[in-house]
């Protein structure tokens, strides 16, 4: 049976340009994967790069008809079909190739800029991202899905994944170029972060008080590298994670740990898979699991070199993202007016690796109860001791958790830790997972329903401004 092809799904009265006679982009059958690399990258670039052309041919989005739609629709998925035949044949050569047989440590966004370069179509290029980036979420072209689906691919592979998600746990650049400066003062401030040592004590608070410290993708770069610098200062013993005073009207002077995800920067289109939900997940988060790697050894279950205790200061509330975040903690310390709850699914979202370690905290049941259903958690409700180690009166918070840090700064906590992590998320569970995650969220961040409950709070938000 002949394959359909995008020439056959072309609907009539569709805002597509009539191809001309010697066509830019010509239409073929998609082709077949032989397993032979030379002969499959070559047949399967050409195709995927002239795919993209004639999605590219039928104008933006948010100007095209609803024939046209449905015909990029099917288009789109006729391209991913391909590329996932291509990379389940041929992913671990893909990725060798591209960090120079494993010698190059590459991040999730240099390895999809380099692979939109040696295997075009496979992956988007710097420049569509950029493009797609401004634009509103319900107007972007969905490039990322297949980001998902490459990344999908490579960390499905243990050789490959485990070589990524090592140059992940890397320092940033800007971490090592800040260290001097923080080694001698003791403070760093990168924005909307800032890191302070007092004894031993490195505090890392998130100061997005605008927007009551939601995260975005400006917040994960401030959080993953603050936390590079606390876990490279040989003088810091001990982390603390913690939300700074707000000036907003609603918490004015008070503290507050996380409002989750930037929904105004999601709706606006600001919130990308590679710079937040990928690098949150494979870097800041995984660091304060694991630590940092500091060289290309590849060993068994990729120990780390650098790591240090954590603890989470909890004031006011911890949503999506903020709740996200205790599970790594070695102690929580919530004060006792805080709440915590997980939107994501209403969001139409995932909630990162919260399906995962929430299982190992409350148990199957009472996961399914906070993440399927919303259950909103009181710091005081009994089942928050679950989550929650110490709860401690609002004016009081301070000295708890300097407390709470203390007792971490010992020479044994960090064998024991590294010993619990190998035994509740094995660094091949970990990879596993993140493995779907990063096609499961890239499909949902250009879903309709995501971009239907962004439409709806959105409506909501400008009805209460108004009132």
């Amino acid at each position: 049976m002949r394959t359909p092809t995008l020439a056959d799904r072309a609907p009539a009265g569709s805002a597509a340009p009539a191809a001309p006679a010697a066509a830019p982009h010509p239409v073929t059958e998609p082709p077949a994967v032989t397993g032979d690399f030379t002969t499959d990258r070559a047949a399967v670039t050409a195709y995927l790069e002239a795919g993209v052309g004639r999605i590219a041919d039928l104008g933006p989005r948010a100007e095209r008809s609803v024939a046209a739609q449905r015909h990029a629709a099917s288009a789109h998925e006729e391209l991913h079909d391909l590329r996932r035949r291509f990379l389940a044949a041929h992913a671990e050569r893909v990725y060798t190739e591209l960090t120079d047989g494993l010698t190059r440590s590459l991040r999730v966004e240099d390895l999809t800029e380099r692979a939109s370069h040696a295997f075009p179509g496979l992956v988007p290029t710097r420049e569509q991202l950029a493009e797609e980036s401004r634009r509103l979420q319900r107007n972007k072209e969905g490039w990322e899905v297949a980001v998902g689906l490459f990344l999908q691919a490579v960390l499905s592979v243990p050789r490959t994944g485990d070589h990524l998600l090592r140059a992940m746990l890397r320092p940033t650049d800007r971490a090592l170029t800040a260290l001097t400066d923080f080694r001698v003062t003791g403070r760093a401030d990168l924005g909307v972060a800032t890191v302070t040592r007092r004894d031993g004590v490195a505090t890392l608070e998130l100061c997005n008080d605008e927007f009551l410290n939601a995260e975005d993708d400006c917040a994960v770069e401030a959080l993953e590298t603050g936390t590079d610098l606390v876990l490279l200062d040989p003088a810091s013993h001990v982390g603390v994670l913690r939300g700074a005073p707000q000036t907003h009207p609603a918490y004015a002077g008070r503290r507050v740990f996380s409002a989750g995800i930037n929904l105004t920067h999601l709706y606006h289109g600001d919130i990308s898979l590679l710079g937040f939900m990928l690098r949150r997940e494979a870097g800041y988060l995984a660091k304060f699991v694991r630590g940092l790697c500091l060289d290309d050894t590849h060993g068994d279950g990729w120990w780390p070199d650098a790591d240090k205790p954590w603890v989470g200061a909890v004031d006011a509330f911890a949503i999506g993202g903020g709740m996200q975040i205790l599970p790594v903690m070695d102690r929580v310390v919530a004060a006792e007016d805080a709440w915590f709850s997980l939107p994501a699914m209403e969001e139409g979202l995932v909630p990162g690796l919260a399906n995962l370690r929430l299982l190992h905290l409350t148990g199957s049941r009472f996961s399914r109860r906070l993440i399927l259903w919303g259950r909103k958690l009181r710091a005081t409700d009994p089942e928050a001791a679950l989550i929650v180690d110490e709860t401690a009166p609002a004016d009081a918070m301070d000295t708890a958790v300097e407390r709470a840090a203390q007792h971490l700064d010992h020479p044994a906590v960090g064998a024991n830790r590294r010993m619990l992590a190998l035994a509740e998320e094995p660094a091949d569970l970990f990879r596993r997972y993140l493995a779907r995650y990063a096609y499961e969220q890239a499909r949902l961040l250009h879903s309709p329903a995501l971009i239907d409950t962004l439409e709806r709070t959105w409506i909501d938000r400008r009805r209460e401004e108004a009132a």
